[in-house]
């Protein structure tokens, strides 16, 4: 397989190569072992995105209660009990999509393709978000410690984190988390002292702190009400919601991990749980124990280390260390939105909702378009809103919430629907009902405090997306019904049929037609009739050459890839069959690679060095307006090999097929 049109030994090829890395082996018999992720590697590089929104998330609920502080007691528990309940339904998600259970997959399964549509878009931003979020916290914690005259410089680091990033994916997931590994094991060492002293130093205090917590309750509903009270939690608990935002991520990434994948999905989903309930909690004790109030320019968990850490020698270095781990860990933490925002366009364009390309893998087997799609629209956005976290967090938890609640409704009413085959069905129900009530009220609340902020330019924007996906769906499924005229050749009711099949062996002397198909069906089969019409008698030999695409839709698995090549495989047999039945001696070459373009391009080559006299055809859908909407959502994979093909001095004819939309 050739690299993408770039010369091998060439200088952009060894940049290249320098930078994001050298080709992957798709024949390498060990590759999936080599590329998934173990569950601690799952953790850190899906993870790090849940347990780094504690860096914001319990400040978000916090600072709603001020002046109710001692709500953080119950707030911590909350926290915590919402984690593992969400946590507990993914993981029973997980079980039920070993291959990807992602909010858009559940909700297209469970409750329908409008559903699913939305959950997806809503996915999208949700994780463009979690990027522009992740650092844009990331440098808000790192800036905490930084003299004022430098704050200038803060929005141009955020910007070029996303950039480093961008290339740091463009590797490879596995590469991307190996490298940031350490920073997440820094964040656990830091946070375990951080919060192991705060709680540890208060425990001999425990007997106030809840006497505290008795008097305040009691004063406040003597003063404004039990109703009021709760309506102050409430608002505090829903805003606070950017806290849960990472959990969904395990389940959607389940595709890196290492078989069993429903074991290791299950196994990141509960580290994830235990250390995010465990950090986020802790942090809101902290507070309450502390009595930390806002300090400008530095977040609550700057001011909670420096009160804690204050007085010991090196004590600032400490706390600046430890803020130092959240900044960082938060640069792990926007991996989730490099690693699962593409593989929901993949997913989506599988099903037709975005352009085919975003399912194709580059030569790194990284959703090379899809990284490269999320970053650039992390840049707009973080440049777009000055990479300020309060704003960006208003319109993270509307989607994320979305996705949350649609994922729950979807598998209440898939264990109703299998409830005879599940004996424990109704355990299983009410957990998802319980996830359901407790996502959708938060989304609600969320919708009504942050509409006029800022909410509702998360709905617009996730509406437009969904209006787009429609269009690109229409389109195709247009082309669909247009092509179907093309299958009618497949009856082979108006082909003159030779008497006897040609049984001859192919002869390398003779001219020789090489024509590239897909599978086997009428727009290929038409491609070849018009060949042998235009070119009657021209031409002896007849080879069908194809490629065998891994896409993320194939690239599941071992099985997976040797299913697809069978099918290929057989395809280009009933090819050869059906030339041979019309005369011909025929045969087949084939190859399996990521880039369709590169890989048919070097196949053809090879064969222009068996067969000395040959011609090259090739089929293109052919619109009668055609506009950049048609090239965006169509591959120029014909017009690419020809030029590349006639560069080496190979004659390549196309072979135009009109499409009436």
């Amino acid at each position: 397989m050739q690299n993408g049109g770039k010369e091998k030994g060439g200088l952009l090829y060894r940049i290249r190569c320098r930078l994001i890395g050298r080709p992957r082996n798709i024949h390498d018999p060990l590759l999936f072992q080599t590329i998934s992720l173990i569950a601690l590697l799952s953790w850190i590089g899906l993870g790090a995105d849940g347990l780094s929104s504690s860096s914001y998330g319990p400040e978000a609920a916090f600072t709603q209660i001020l002046g109710h502080t001692y709500l953080a007691v119950f707030l911590a528990l909350a926290t915590a009990a919402t984690v593992f309940i969400i946590s507990y339904t993914y993981s029973k998600i997980i079980e039920e999509f070993p291959h990807g259970g992602g909010g858009y997959i559940v909700a297209t399964h469970t409750l329908g393709r409008v559903p699913g549509v939305v959950s997806g878009s809503a996915l999208l931003v949700d994780y463009v978000l979690t990027i522009a979020v992740s650092i844009s916290a990331c440098g808000d914690a790192f800036f905490s410690f930084i003299p004022p005259e430098y704050q200038v410089f803060k929005l141009s680091v955020k910007l070029a984190l996303i950039l480093f990033l961008v290339v740091l994916n463009l590797r490879g997931v596995k590469e991307s988390v190996k490298v940031l590994a350490p920073i997440f094991l820094l964040f656990l060492v830091m946070h375990v002292l951080l919060l192991g002293y705060g709680l540890a130093s208060n425990v001999p205090h425990i007997g106030a702190h809840a006497a505290s917590v008795t008097t305040s309750l009691n004063a406040d509903i003597g003063a404004i009400g039990l109703v009021s009270v709760f309506a102050i939690f409430l608002r505090a608990f829903s805003l606070g919601a950017g806290t849960y935002t990472g959990i969904e991520a395990v389940s959607n990434g389940l595709q890196i991990m290492r078989q069993p994948r429903v074991r290791t999905g299950k196994r990141t989903m509960l580290f994830m749980a235990i250390s995010l309930s465990a950090v986020a909690g802790g942090i809101l004790l902290c507070y309450f124990f502390m009595d930390i109030q806002p300090v400008p320019n530095q977040t609550l968990n700057a001011v909670l280390a420096n009160r804690l850490f204050g007085g010991w020698p090196a004590g600032y270095w400490i706390a600046a260390l430890i803020i130092f781990s959240e900044a960082l860990l938060l640069i792990v933490a926007s991996q989730t939105g490099f690693i699962d925002g593409p593989r929901v366009m993949a997913n989506m364009a599988v099903d037709s909702w975005f352009p085919k390309k975003f399912a194709a893998l580059s030569e790194r087997l990284t959703i090379q378009n899809g990284v490269l799609v999320m970053g650039v629209s992390a840049l707009l956005i973080v440049g777009l809103t000055a990479g300020s976290v309060s704003t960006l967090i208003i319109m993270y938890a509307i989607n994320v919430f979305v996705t949350f609640s649609l994922s729950q409704l979807g598998m209440a009413r898939f264990t109703l629907k299998n409830r005879m085959k599940n004996p424990h069905w109704r355990r299983r129900f009410a957990i998802f009902a319980v996830g359901f009530a407790v996502c959708f009220t938060i989304l609600l609340v969320t919708i009504s405090e942050k509409f006029r902020e800022g909410g509702y330019v998360t709905l617009v924007v996730t509406a437009v997306i969904i209006l787009i996906c429609y269009g690109i769906y229409r389109h195709y499924q247009k082309v669909r019904t247009a092509m179907k005229k093309f299958d009618e050749v497949l009856l082979l009711s108006n082909i003159h049929l030779a008497d006897k099949p040609n049984t001859k062996p192919i002869d390398s002397t003779k001219r020789t037609a090489v024509l590239l198909v897909r599978r086997y069906d009428g727009f290929s089969v038409n491609t070849f009739l018009q060949l042998i019409r235009n070119f009657p008698g021209l031409y002896n030999n007849i080879i069908f050459t194809a490629v065998a695409e891994v896409d993320s839709g194939s690239f599941k698995g071992k099985e997976e890839l040797d299913a697809l090549e069978r099918s290929v495989r057989s395809d280009l047999m009933k090819y050869v069959k059906l030339a041979r039945t019309l005369g011909f001696a025929a045969d087949y070459r084939m190859d399996i690679g990521t880039d369709v373009v590169a890989t048919a391009s070097a196949l053809c080559e090879s064969i222009a060095h068996e067969f000395p006299t040959v011609t090259f055809f090739t089929g293109k859908l052919c619109f009668r307006h055609e506009t950049i909407f048609h090239k965006i959502l169509h591959n120029e994979t014909a017009l690419a090999i020809q030029r590349r093909l006639q560069w080496e001095g190979l004659p390549v004819v196309i072979i135009p097929v009109p499409v009436e939309l």
